[in-house]
């Protein structure tokens, strides 16, 4: 093997034969020219809020290069993570040793394990081949746990047991040999970055080798499908979790996306006879998802964790089951704080990846993985093996010295005596809910919920892409938005959706037909998709543009000084279509336009229009509370479905914020032109038409993905007004009340 170090020594060239090319990548029989990483690249400036912080990194690759603790009981005093704002109770003044008494040791299942760490769940093909041989190698020699993840087992991962394989709904690779290779079996229902949609390799990943592995053909998107077609029911579930353990004689263990009903799901599965569950949170790093889904759904892992604790232990089913806590488990303390609300294991993946020297670019779907660990397999670029074992073999040391620390400073003796002790922690800023669910002590803050810029970087960049390509957009590893990350900038982003697993099956929106249209004024109207765009003040080139794409795709635009001869608009020829509030004469037929202000909505009731145009720039409420209030008015009289509501503001950004509006009570949604605007930002405008053509098509395909995650088929029928998939993270007491959501993690 001829090997060229550049200057830095971090990236090697090398050329090296067919068959030694074979045995690593199963891919080539020609010789090939190389890049090998084998040090850690400098950690990029990062220009948009992140989750994982230069901090976090720095602190990942210390433990990586030494093997050594570095810090315990960090705390991010700025987060808005519910994780960040609990800490533990330390009535003394810490320390660290070299050698901590504490044992860390455990066994489950009749598996043993030295330190309770689970190596993530990240398939072959996802990454790069070489980082799942370090991954499993880790495991084996620091006698801990590593996933396998979904889509075939890599042959040289296959040769080591500290592994769990993998059972998703495509089945891709799977079959008895797989199922029996390592020491326990996943039944993947759901992760943390897409609950209710199923897995998404993207094609240009889908090499040779991956196909192979796969049984897929080269070059062509593997989308897992959203439910196991054998599984639409806890039953179900039940009968394949018995037909595993009986098949393999291996453990099983359920993983599912932290999501609404994630108790009820967690009794389910202890019921059904799994030997434990793996609930991978919201946040959770992925090789590629839907920026929507990754956004919007689903809820943070120490709300499932506590609440899943919780029931279990009321309905007698703690006992030899195992929790294993996913999702932004960025250090020990991290990982200490999970063990008292509940978890018996925790599951590290991002991390490990950055332990092997990942920068967080967030490109790991379109694999030009600039460290290699997530690079597209063709024979170009790849990870040193042995580079890769050394720092995770590091890192899980120095990550597990930490944490026996932690537990020698609370004067606990070994890791079991942590487990679900929450009189251990307190929490600060909190509010109300969020402490109760925890089911710990603390202060109560009710925070304002608008604290962020409208329209950041990352938001502008995702519509961008929207626009441009027409389809949902498709990112990678952890999400960075609200309220977790990024400040939120009005009450939705607070609320998260759910995702359908388990207890009822998700409709798969890549395979099935999602009903997204909607009609107004009692049937006269049909949209395709519940968002009309507010071209009013807009200039004449965007008027026509939203105009022709609202006549192509059946759309509509709402246009209050003008007709226009190409769309459906809410204003009749002689004047009569719209009623402002301040005029005396109230016509039939005609939507009356009032301020969000709650004061308005007794007044309203009654009167004889075809429905209400909530308008949150001539109103001093916020637009959420005001629908809602609405919503709940009509449906209190009886006349609900008398009325339409459209809630309109200058305000909205994107789909999302449309379907939670319509989750809280509204028929539509009235958004500013300039989204568009935004979107195309400095760069040349183009063909307008093709552009909001292209922006209205993608919205339409997210809402579909989202109201198909939730297991809904047509959305007007089952979304108005359904604020039970909906729930709120961390949102001040009052606020929830009077949105008449629950909180995420309540039972």
């Amino acid at each position: 093997m001829i090997i060229e170090y550049n200057k830095l020594g971090t990236i090697l060239y090398s050329r090296i034969s067919h068959k030694q090319l074979y045995n690593i990548f199963h891919y080539s029989y020609h010789e090939v020219r190389l890049l090998v990483y084998n040090k850690y690249l400098p950690i990029p400036k990062q220009f948009n809020d992140e989750f994982w912080t230069v901090e976090k990194v720095e602190h990942i690759r210390y433990l990586s290069l030494t093997g050594k603790p570095y810090k315990i009981f960090n705390e991010d005093m700025n987060s808005l993570r519910v994780l960040d704002k609990v800490r533990f109770k330390l009535d003394k003044a810490t320390s660290i040793s070299l050698t901590p008494k504490a044992n860390l040791e455990l066994e489950f299942s009749g598996i043993y394990m030295k330190s309770p760490l689970y190596l993530g769940d990240m398939s072959y093909g996802a990454l790069s081949g070489n980082p799942n041989i370090a991954i499993a190698t880790a495991a084996d020699l620091t006698e801990t746990l590593a996933g396998t993840g979904e889509g075939g087992l890599h042959p040289e991962v296959a040769k080591h047991k500290r592994i769990f394989v993998q059972w998703a709904s495509a089945r891709f690779g799977v079959d008895i040999r797989v199922l029996t290779a390592g020491m326990g079996v996943v039944i993947k229902i759901g992760q943390g970055a897409k609950p209710g949609i199923g897995g998404h390799l993207p094609g240009n990943k889908v090499t040779e080798p991956i196909s192979l592995t796969r049984r897929i053909p080269i070059g062509i998107d593997a989308i897992s499908p959203a439910p196991h077609h054998d599984i639409y029911s806890i039953e179900d579930l039940g009968q394949r979790i018995e037909a595993l353990k009986e098949a393999t004689g291996r453990p099983v263990f359920v993983k599912v996306a932290a999501t609404n009903y994630i108790p009820y799901i967690v009794s389910g599965i202890a019921r059904m006879g799994a030997d434990g569950v793996i609930i991978d949170g919201h946040g959770a790093g992925t090789g590629a998802t839907p920026v929507v889904i990754r956004d919007n759904v689903g809820i943070p892992i120490e709300l499932a964790i506590a609440s899943a604790d919780k029931i279990l232990r009321r309905e007698g089913l703690r006992d030899k089951f195992t929790i294993i806590a996913a999702g932004r488990v960025s250090s020990a303390t991290d990982a200490a704080k999970l063990f008292a609300l509940g978890a018996d294991i925790v599951s590290v993946g991002t991390g490990a990846l950055i332990a092997m020297g990942c920068v967080m670019v967030h490109k790991c779907h379109v694999g030009s993985c600039p460290t290699g660990l997530t690079a597209k397999i063709d024979g170009t670029r790849v990870v040193d093996t042995e580079f890769g074992v050394k720092m995770l073999v590091n890192f899980i040391n120095g990550f597990s010295l930490e944490l026996a620390n932690i537990l020698d400073n609370l004067g606990l003796n070994n890791i079991r005596e942590l487990r679900g002790r929450r009189d251990l922690l307190y929490g600060h800023g909190l509010s109300k809910d969020t402490l109760e669910t925890l089911g710990i002590d603390g202060t109560e803050d009710e925070a304002n919920p608008k604290l962020g810029e409208l329209w950041n970087r990352r938001i502008i960049a995702y519509m961008h892409e929207l626009m441009n390509k027409g389809n949902p957009v498709i990112t990678s590893m952890g999400s960075t938005a609200p309220p977790d990350v990024e400040k939120p900038a009005r009450i939705i982003d607070w609320l998260r959706s759910d995702g359908a697993q388990v207890t009822r099956p998700s409709i798969d929106p890549y395979r099935e037909d999602v009903d997204t249209s909607f009609y107004l004024k009692g049937g006269e109207i049909y949209l395709s998709l519940p968002i009309i765009f507010d071209i009013t003040e807009a200039p004449l080139e965007y008027k026509e543009a939203f105009s022709w794409s609202a006549l192509a795709l059946s759309s509509a635009v709402f246009d209050y000084e003008t007709i226009d001869k190409y769309a459906e608009v809410f204003i009749s020829s002689d004047g009569r279509g719209i009623a402002r509030w301040s005029r005396n004469e109230i016509y039939e037929n005609s939507y009356l336009l009032i301020p969000a202000d709650e004061n308005v909505i007794d007044e309203v009731i009654g009167m004889g229009v075809q429905g209400f145009i909530i308008d949150e720039d001539s109103g001093n409420s916020d637009l959420e509370l005001v629908v809602s209030a609405l919503d709940t008015k009509l449906k209190e009289v009886g006349v609900r479905n008398h009325y339409d509501i459209l809630a309109k503001s200058s305000r909205l950004r994107h789909s999302a914020d449309a379907f939670k509006l319509i989750l809280l009570g509204a028929d539509s949604v009235i958004m500013p032109y300039f989204i568009l605007e935004k979107a195309i930002g400095e760069g040349n405008k183009g063909n307008l038409k093709e552009k909001a053509f292209s922006l209205i098509t993608g919205m339409k395909k997210e809402i579909a993905l989202l109201a198909g995650a939730a297991g809904v088929y047509s959305v007007q029928s089952t979304l108005t007004g359904n604020r039970e998939l909906l729930r709120s993270i961390n949102l001040n007491h009052s606020i929830r009340k009077a949105l008449r959501i629950k909180p995420a993690g309540s039972l």
